[in-house]
């Protein structure tokens, strides 16, 4: 019965209500064999989100969490989101809306004790056409029920569930920082001090945009181009080896100048490109309802987007002035941020893997992961053997990727470049252990990094837009501590790489160990790194009780 109550208080309560805001009318009630049938008023929880009052009803279930479980569940009950209804009713009605709504609608189900899919869809969308906007009571307020009723079982399935991946995810990213840190430890103390390549270099860089058409595909790409200027301070010469940067979903060419001044800074050439089905002016159109969601098609065309691209800047070298002699198209390297992680993955050399796909995207499969929902998009392609791989990319760096069922093992192997891959130990939008710790065990070249940052988030590298294109109605909680710190880590570490991997500069390996990642990280975002894990060393941190 104590479990029972500490599951409803803040486990099956508060768990269902932040996964996507949304119940009842006037009640809240489940039904618990053999101890009958438990209900709380809306009242109680908007009388306690108002005023910090826990009235009798509440007082049953508040007596039997802590003072700071209770704050937490105030602080949410508080949050309003102001999103439109058109916003609300676009994403509801798109096929990943639509199965996370079904998912849920199994647990939050009417009086009837039917699914609540459409009741949760009908209340979402009138909360956000009102003045007090979308809101956990606003929308309990909007149920088109008396009583809503919550899936006793199915909850606590999914609180167990989502429980067990955070203590995984914990345990591993422990094992792994302690196991770095005593590399640290361990390593020569009297090494040479390096110099600081969070600093920027000694290049300076202009920006050369451009628009590419490719009429084949009705496709226009936007392309500012980063290109460094020879200085008497400067020592490299062109042509500059080339780095293109791949932005992830509703995004924009903006989201990385940090790092794409950064590069131009140390002699690279750095394209920044938009991918116009799946961009920050796509979602700003599709949440206007002036354009549909994303299309399956957008995994086979994104890695298309950077092909074009490449084709494209061979042929401007061949004939713009401001080009002619200054990109090394022996030298490229790719970078990617989330769904652009797959893609410069996939250029790499990954492969989309239909089989896994097939396994993973079952109807029956209940998962919340909206990273598995996105890769299951694209199971809707027709299964052949696509050809995405560029063999002008030479090295790949994957910022949060998704990977586990668009890829898997088999297709992931195929990738022979040296890889650096990049995870957030809070990413709740591509879950670091399957999609980024243990895809890494499967990259066949030795010449790998994994970097670890304690409590970033998917959007912790992210910069944010001059242009405001900032189109996700992103919770200020859900970005993570202050981002400068991670901002200099990607910088230095993808300049460190590049050296290594792309130029073969062998000294900057020094760059890519537990001394030098330890000596620039700074909390809360704290960083490693290792080149070294196996899939068995993994199974057994998952498995141990350390």
């Amino acid at each position: 019965m104590k479990r029972f109550l500490k599951y409803l208080s803040l486990g099956l309560l508060s768990t269902v209500l932040t996964a996507k805001p949304g119940l009842s009318a006037e009640r809240i009630s489940l039904f618990y064999p053999p101890f009958g049938e438990f209900s709380l008023p809306v009242n109680s929880l908007e009388t306690f989100a108002k005023e910090g009052k826990v009235d009798s009803d509440l007082q049953f279930y508040a007596q039997r969490v802590t003072p700071e479980q209770l704050t937490q569940l105030r602080e949410f009950l508080q949050q309003r989101f102001k999103v439109t209804p058109t916003l609300i009713s676009q994403v509801t009605y798109s096929p990943i809306g639509e199965q996370v709504l079904q998912r849920l609608g199994d647990i939050v189900q009417t009086d009837s004790r039917q699914n609540g899919f459409y009741a949760l869809r009908g209340a979402l969308i009138v909360s956000a056409s009102q003045p007090q906007g979308v809101s956990v009571v606003n929308v309990l307020r909007n149920f088109p029920s008396t009583n809503v009723r919550l899936n006793f079982s199915e909850g606590v399935r999914i609180v167990n569930d989502l429980s067990q991946l955070t203590r995984t995810r914990d345990k591993v990213f422990a094992s792994l920082q302690q196991d770095t840190l005593a590399q640290t430890i361990i390593a020569n103390q009297n090494e040479p001090q390096l110099p600081d390549l969070r600093s920027p270099g000694k290049f300076r860089w202009q920006i050369a945009s451009f628009t590419l058409n490719d009429p084949q595909r009705d496709r226009t790409l936007p392309v500012d181009l980063y290109l460094p200027q020879t200085t008497t301070a400067s020592t490299g010469q062109p042509p500059f080896p080339l780095v293109v940067i791949s932005h992830g979903i509703a995004s924009d060419r903006y989201s990385f100048i940090y790092l794409a001044e950064h590069l131009a800074s140390y002699g690279f050439a750095v394209a920044v490109l938009e991918h116009p089905g799946s961009n920050a002016k796509r979602f700003e159109q599709y949440f206007a309802g002036l354009a549909g969601p994303p299309q399956p098609r957008e995994f086979i065309d994104r890695p298309l987007d950077i092909k074009i691209l490449l084709d494209e800047l061979q042929r401007l070298a061949q004939s713009d002035s401001r080009l002619q002699g200054k990109l090394n198209f022996q030298q490229i390297a790719a970078i990617g941020q989330s769904f652009g992680g797959y893609t410069v993955l996939s250029l790499g050399g990954a492969k989309i893997n239909f089989p896994q796909l097939n396994r993973e995207c079952n109807p029956e499969n209940s998962s919340l992961n909206v990273s598995l929902l996105l890769q299951c998009e694209a199971n809707k392609l027709p299964p052949q053997d696509y050809q995405l791989q560029d063999s002008r990319i030479k090295a790949v760096i994957a910022i949060n990727p998704i990977t586990s069922a668009v890829f898997g093992e088999s297709g992931i192997n195929q990738m022979k470049l040296p890889v650096m891959v990049i995870a957030g130990s809070q990413d709740i939008f591509a879950p670091p252990v399957a999609e980024q710790i243990r895809p890494f065990t499967w990259f066949p070249n030795p010449n790998k990094d994994l970097v670890l940052i304690d409590n970033a988030t998917h959007f912790t590298l992210i910069g944010d837009s001059p242009q405001g294109n900032n189109v996700l109605p992103v919770p200020s909680g859900l970005l993570g501590p202050e981002r400068t710190a991670a901002y200099s880590y990607l910088n230095a570490l993808s300049v460190a790489f590049l050296q290594a991997n792309l130029l073969n500069r062998a000294e900057y390996r020094a760059y890519l160990q537990p001394t030098y990642t330890q000596s620039i990280s700074r909390p809360p975002l704290n960083l490693s790194i290792l080149q070294s894990l196996s899939n068995e060393e993994l199974t057994q941190i998952v498995g141990s009780r350390r």
